[in-house]
């Protein structure tokens, strides 16, 4: 770790206390996924784990810990089978999404948006402006009216949908497969304006006659799979109008991959993969008119270190339901992501597509 200037049991927040010796060998028999499971299992700490892992990425450690027999498998498991089936898209909502909703709006905004904010012109501890100035970004980047009738595939809580129906005046479906979510969402959104039905993104076409002025999906193509991404745009684009938009927001990594990581595969995301640039060209080739890209991925690392630090402090509450492990769990899976990040080696990107573009050009918002 000389590279990344981490040093073993050394003084500084971002170097690595090793408890157990075992550790070593666990890493190098089981890589990334080894490294996650030995810090959950306390073998390892680390004070700032985010800037850790920031150095381990910028200078190329966690790759060499990922060439592995058991990274070899997870590849070779997503190549020949198609994780993100009806079936196997139920996982992640069962297992992540579903555990609970006070843990969650114990470190959300109050729209519980679980995706990046957006802190332009905003100070990085004000998280509820930021979310609430990307929400907006959204509408404005899809030119949403009142009259507009809104699909949000993949809608969380139902945050955004309220957000564009009580500011904007239109009508808002949002559709998603976790229950738990869904069920908030209808308990808490009162704005008739806003429908939100438990069901998957593929049966929208044959389920909904009325096709959509504009779409949005945040954070939920992250679960579809390469092997899905055309069909998902297929079924965006016979959902939509002739002259509407679509807007797509997504985790991004710039080489194509077939999987996630494996321990976030294992205990965070299960089916989980992060598209490449590459991968969704593929997908949209011939179905839409890309109009805008803009790359975001620089406002996730505040947007994860405020989550950290609202779910720190009110961890207390949620101790004795869900125990020293999961919270292990969670704060290895926060701070790990803020440091890829700020490594610059995540992303996080909002694209725009037309049907058959836009007459006279579309106008970007920033």
């Amino acid at each position: 770790m000389t590279a990344a200037d981490v040093k073993i049991n050394g003084t500084r927040p971002w170097d690595i206390h090793v408890h157990n010796e075992n550790t070593y060998d666990r890493v190098l028999s089981h890589g990334t996924l080894g490294l996650g499971e030995s810090y959950m299992d306390s073998w390892w700490d680390c004070d700032a784990l985010d800037e850790m892992m920031a150095r381990l990425l910028l200078a190329g450690g966690e790759r060499a810990i990922s060439k592995n027999w058991v990274t070899t498998i997870h590849v070779l498991k997503a190549k020949l089978l198609n994780l993100q089936t009806r079936r196997g898209a139920k996982k992640v909502t069962e297992q992540h999404y579903d555990i609970g909703d006070p843990l969650y709006m114990s470190f959300l905004d109050p729209y519980n948006q679980y995706t990046c904010a957006y802190f332009k012109d905003t100070d990085k501890s004000d998280l509820n402006r930021a979310q609430e100035n990307k929400m907006e970004l959204i509408c404005r980047k899809i030119k949403l009216k009142a009259s507009d009738r809104v699909l949000d595939i993949g809608c969380g809580w139902g945050g955004l949908a309220k957000w564009m129906a009580d500011n904007h005046g239109c009508k808002v479906v949002g559709v998603n497969l976790a229950k738990g979510q869904v069920e908030y969402a209808k308990n808490n959104i009162s704005n008739p304006n806003v429908e939100i039905v438990n069901m998957d993104y593929r049966d929208v076409p044959t389920r909904m006659a009325e096709k959509f002025d504009k779409v949005v999906s945040i954070g939920m193509v992250e679960h579809v799979g390469s092997k899905n991404y055309r069909n998902f745009y297929k079924v965006t684009r016979s959902v939509l109008k002739p002259d509407g938009l679509f807007l797509l927001q997504n985790c991004g990594q710039d080489v194509s991959r077939a999987i996630t990581d494996p321990w976030f595969n294992k205990y965070i995301f299960p089916q989980g993969a992060i598209p490449s640039p590459v991968q969704l060209a593929k997908g949209f080739e011939g179905i839409f008119v890309l109009e805008d890209w803009q790359n975001l991925g620089a406002h996730y690392d505040p947007t994860l270190m405020a989550w950290w630090r609202k779910f720190d402090q009110s961890w207390h509450n949620f101790r004795s339901q869900y125990g020293d492990r999961f919270y292990r769990m969670f704060r290895y899976y926060m701070l790990s992501c803020a440091g890829s990040f700020r490594a610059r080696d995540m992303q996080l990107h909002q694209t725009v597509y037309s049907p058959c573009g836009v007459l006279g050009g579309y106008v970007p918002e920033r």
